[in-house]
């Protein structure tokens, strides 16, 4: 028995499309992560980027669960001294890029380093519910249906 090791060139990648309306973004995230990573694929080897391709629209429709949309906050720092700043969920969702609290959460989920930084650039997140990638002919998935704490009930 040897163990397969996949090389670049035997890398398939697919495209798939998630409709991001009424989940939760931390179940949503994680499952992205797994994607883009390639860990569910048979192939899996961790130092190659064998992840699909993601596509997810509607990003401005994402459900934060608990308080978080109201005390969540995203710390980031200028540079100079006394400099960092906070902004909370609510203002970013509420702000001119909603799409940055999915970006966000789906990076926190991946270890840090050069090939999360590379599998990270196949990932594309939309706000609203158009995209220019019909020409790959993305593979619609529906997280929904997989669980029923993926989307926020009533």
């Amino acid at each position: 028995m040897k163990t397969h090791s996949t090389k670049v060139a035997e890398v398939e990648k697919k495209w798939i499309l998630i409709d991001a309306e009424g989940l939760v973004v931390g179940r949503l995230a994680a499952f992205v992560a797994n994607r883009l990573r390639g860990k569910h694929k048979p192939t899996y080897t961790p130092h190659i980027d064998d992840g699909d391709n993601v596509i997810i629209v509607n990003a401005d429709k994402v459900i934060l669960t608990g308080k978080k949309y109201e005390n969540k906050k995203y710390y980031w720092h200028t540079g100079y001294p006394g400099g960092i700043k906070e902004r909370t969920a609510r203002a970013i969702m509420e702000g001119r890029f909603p799409e940055r609290v999915l970006e966000k959460a789906i990076q926190r989920m991946m270890p840090g380093g050069p090939l999360s930084r590379q599998q990270l650039k196949n990932l594309r997140v939309y706000a609203g519910s158009e995209h220019p990638h019909d020409a790959q002919q993305p593979e619609q998935v529906d997280i929904k249906s997989m669980n029923a704490k993926n989307a926020k009930r009533a």
